[in-house]
């Protein structure tokens, strides 16, 4: 019996540590110490020197596991003789600070089992055996990362006969440090994404991913550059799987450039997609300047407009395109939008006020797809909100 209650304690111990240790091992420390015992008055033990060792496993940066051995040659209190102590204990530790902090105070609790060779004053001449449950205190100093100073103050409490025993020790500890790498996290397609934020789990081979491991697409049309046969579409304009605007008449105009979007098959189209193919033989701009997010005009700009109106008087051939323009800023669907409706303004002058036939004038509105100058300066940009007048022969 004497044999199997240590064993069964250090498999109690070893048993509750066990999932902790298995996520990490770090440092084993080997702990050798020497101590000062005071023994209760009902041992019949006088005060007497201890000695002993631990190993101690730190298996996380703040809670360690620890194994000691005492013993002590003990000098009877109140009658001549002496008793012989051993100790076989498991401590668990939490430290308030990680190993690499000079100081390392710890709290401890644990239990073990103890022989007395030479018994008690009630028990003398015969051995006695007991359990003993502990508290205590200390730190830990750290001298390098090898060698370590240990102060430890212990309560210790006799379940059996009651008692209550306490112990002051001072001991060199010698660090064995073991780093295991930890696994890293699994990332199935390889992308440098881990499967854990993984929003596009299935990416191919070498493809680029954002932060949230989806193919890079660089123009926001839906497809992936991986496979975009045409990476540099106009932001909003529909495209097909291939990443290309969509042409939904296959007049080879594509929607977002064609004005006459429903032309029937096989039938030659211009470069807005309408029927008849033309040609520009004389480019106006005009100078008409709009209020902020406005389309409106008056007469004060149809001497401007009029120079259109004459030229088309001298060529009675020719037909006009007023062609809408502007910057890139705010979105392009807007940008589309306010073009063409200031490009109808214009035309509307041309045809109500000046007298052109409405049959030979069109208002088209490009947006920011056709700029002539950067927008990357307000120069730049001022220049591309325009209006032009594109006088046209059918060829």
């Amino acid at each position: 019996m004497k044999f199997m209650r240590p064993v069964a304690l250090a498999a109690l111990a070893t048993t509750l540590t066990a999932p902790a240790l298995a996520e990490s091992q770090q440092t084993i420390y080997l702990n050798p110490f020497a101590g000062y015992q005071y023994f209760g008055d009902k041992r019949d033990l006088s005060e007497s020197d201890t000695y002993g060792v631990g190993i101690e496993y730190r298996f996380r940066p703040h809670w360690a596991v620890e194994a000691v051995y005492s013993r002590a040659d003990v000098d009877r209190k109140y009658v001549s003789g002496e008793s012989d102590f051993d100790e076989i204990r498991v401590d668990g530790l939490y430290y308030f600070a990680s190993q690499d902090k000079a100081w390392n105070p710890y709290v401890s609790m644990g239990a073990g089992h103890a022989d007395f060779e030479g018994g008690p004053v009630r028990t003398a001449g015969s051995n006695h055996d007991e359990t003993r449950v502990n508290v205590g205190a200390g730190v830990r100093y750290n001298i390098s990362d090898m060698i370590s100073l240990r102060a430890d103050l212990r309560e210790f409490h006799g379940i059996d006969e009651s008692t209550f025993d306490t112990m002051a020790s001072l001991g060199l500890s010698f660090a064995f440090h073991r780093t295991t790498a930890k696994p890293a996290p699994a990332d199935a397609d390889n992308d440098g994404v881990p499967d854990t934020r993984d929003q596009c789990p299935n990416t191919p081979a070498g493809a680029q991913v954002d932060s949230r491991g989806c193919e890079l697409d660089a123009d926001n049309d839906g497809v992936a550059d991986s496979k975009d046969q045409c990476p540099n579409t106009p932001a909003g304009a529909e495209v097909n799987s291939r990443g290309c605007e969509l042409d939904s008449d296959n007049d080879g105009v594509v929607n977002s450039k064609d004005q006459c979007p429903n032309t029937a098959a096989g039938v030659e189209v211009d470069e807005n997609g309408c029927e008849g193919v033309t040609d520009t033989i004389e480019t106006i701009n005009l100078r008409v300047q709009f209020p902020l997010n406005s389309s409106v005009i008056d007469d004060a700009y149809d001497l401007e407009i009029r120079q259109v109106a004459d030229f088309m008087e001298e060529h009675p051939g020719t037909t006009v395109e007023i062609a809408g323009h502007t910057d890139n800023t705010g979105k392009a669907e807007y940008n589309r939008f306010l073009s063409q409706r200031r490009a109808e303004a214009v035309a509307d002058r041309l045809v109500s006020a000046l007298g052109v036939d409405a049959d030979r004038v069109r208002a088209v509105g490009y947006g920011e797809v056709e700029p002539i100058a950067t927008n990357d300066t307000s120069a730049g940009r001022a220049q591309n909100r325009r209006v032009e007048a594109r006088i046209q022969v059918l060829r």
